[in-house]
């Protein structure tokens, strides 16, 4: 994606900066031979409505023909942004799935015509449902020409030029390329710093891989101090129970029960309280991560595997911390048990 923005003092450069003008593109789309898709657009926040029903902040996104393709919006229903529609600037929308479900929920969307900032754009096509990011929706947006969205806002700034490399391995080539041509349209000599930005897909994804990885980090530091804190409780509560259960223990050694035999109950015992612990640990999170996801737009979800990592790495931390109450059950002298007060 190309566009004009700053580096290190953002908003100075931005002032500073070139908009990206329809000429770059054309000049840049001719030119290029490393780029299987490029289109250009423009977006803002505008409210869209139908018969009467209204909705404000739609992502407002006027694009070339390929737009939709580049970005990976696939249709539902229509057709996206032709060609012909973007060259001869005609009045029709693309619509997102909340579009839809908003306006047309149980109706036919095609064909129908939508208000967008009072100008009448007739529906041609609905994307498939993109789902949320952050909590937010993808889904809220509508498109249409390029044309005709500059004829709506009267203006040709914040145009923005995105690109699809050839393939995965030209990607840096096809970044170079765009540099180099744009460079070259605007005069700018060997010396001088670009005044324009371009970003890659491997730039969010490597963002995205660091920000994820510290909070997988913290998370386990985290969960490693609770399950020591609950460990060491857990051996107080059965060292507790060792000595309130003194007197059982010297009567079933006294009966024949074997040091191991005693050994295992308390461990079984501990094993089992921590289990229990992670279950209902287990399931307030699945009753929050519901609760959250019906009534906010923050998806969340809780897979069978950590369920059953969950639970088993309670019973885990049962078992460590349970060996020394054991032991220490194990080794009481059947006759000094038995003299215990019940």
């Amino acid at each position: 994606m190309v566009r004009p923005v700053g580096s290190k003092k953002f908003l100075e450069m931005q002032k500073r900066n070139p908009e990206i003008k329809p000429v770059e593109f054309e000049f840049i789309k001719s030119k290029t031979a490393l780029v299987k898709g490029i289109g250009m657009t423009a977006s803002r926040q505008a409210r869209v409505s139908y018969k009467g029903n209204s909705t404000m902040g739609v992502d407002i996104q006027g694009v070339t023909e390929d737009i939709a393709a580049i970005n990976n919006v696939q249709v539902d229903s229509g057709h996206s942004i032709t060609a012909e529609e973007a060259r001869r600037n005609a009045p029709v929308a693309f619509i997102g799935n909340d579009i839809r479900n908003r306006f047309f929920e149980g109706i036919e969307s095609i064909g129908k015509t939508i208000q967008i900032e009072g100008r009448p754009y007739e529906v041609v096509g609905v994307a498939k449902a993109l789902g949320s990011v952050f909590g937010n929706s993808q889904d809220n947006f509508v498109m249409i020409p390029i044309a005709s969205y500059f004829k709506t806002y009267g203006s040709n700034k914040g145009i923005r030029i995105v690109a699809k490399a050839i393939d995965q391995q030209h990607l840096m080539e096809a970044q170079d390329e765009i540099r180099v041509l744009l460079r070259s349209f605007r005069h700018l000599g060997p010396g001088q710093d670009d005044n324009f930005s371009l970003f890659a897909s491997e730039t969010f994804v490597s963002l995205w891989e660091r920000l994820t990885s510290t909070i997988a980090a913290m998370a386990v530091g985290i969960v490693s101090v609770f399950m020591v804190v609950g460990g060491i409780v857990i051996m107080n509560i059965m060292l507790a129970v060792v000595t309130e259960r003194t007197h059982e223990i010297g009567i079933r050694k006294s009966l024949g029960a074997r040091r191991r035999d005693i050994l295992n109950q308390y461990l079984v015992e501990s094993s089992v309280l921590a289990g229990a612990g992670g279950l209902i640990g287990v399931a307030v999170a699945w009753l929050i991560a519901i609760t959250v996801r019906q009534t906010t737009p923050v998806p969340m979800a809780l897979p069978w595997s950590s369920i059953f990592i969950g639970v088993g790495l309670s019973a885990v931390v049962g078992l460590f911390f349970g060996i020394y109450p054991a032991r220490q059950a194990a080794r009481l002298d059947p006759i000094e048990a038995l003299r215990a007060e019940k």
